[in-house]
């Protein structure tokens, strides 16, 4: 999908570039008036009369796929982005963890199977909301 985006982009660029090039080859209304007295337009590559047909078509041709490629881009830029949520959703699940042995229903703390006293687990510093990530 971004690829096609990308191409339709460049297609796009390359239209407008072509417009604008075609629009500045082409001769004004009063640059008719020149070529009937002999300026020298007859000699030029289109001939007389030709270059306004063929650089009118070439402009009207790169003009339609102008708007085609906008059209383009629009429809693309509107559709809904489907399962890709965002940057949130692309991160890997966290780890489960495992159960100690004293967590377990029936199973003995290790410390009493090794024959230690077993001692209360010390209570984290700033322990409470500080230590909470809201959600």
């Amino acid at each position: 999908m971004n690829t096609l985006f990308t191409v339709i982009v460049v297609i796009q660029v390359v239209a407008a570039l072509s417009i604008i090039g075609l629009v500045l080859l082409q001769h004004g209304k009063g640059a008719d008036m020149g070529a009937a007295f002999g300026s020298g337009a007859s000699g030029s590559l289109f001939g007389a009369s030709g270059s306004s047909n063929f650089l009118s078509k070439s402009t009207a041709i790169a003009a339609a796929i102008f708007f085609c490629a906008t059209l383009a881009l629009a429809f693309l830029g509107n559709r809904p982005a489907g399962e890709d949520l965002g940057v949130m959703e692309r991160l890997p699940a966290p780890a489960a963890t495992t159960a100690p042995a004293s967590d377990v229903p029936g199973a003995a703390p290790a410390a009493e199977q090794s024959g230690q006293p077993t001692q209360a687990p010390a209570p984290a510093q700033n322990e409470g909301q500080a230590g909470q990530i809201p959600k």
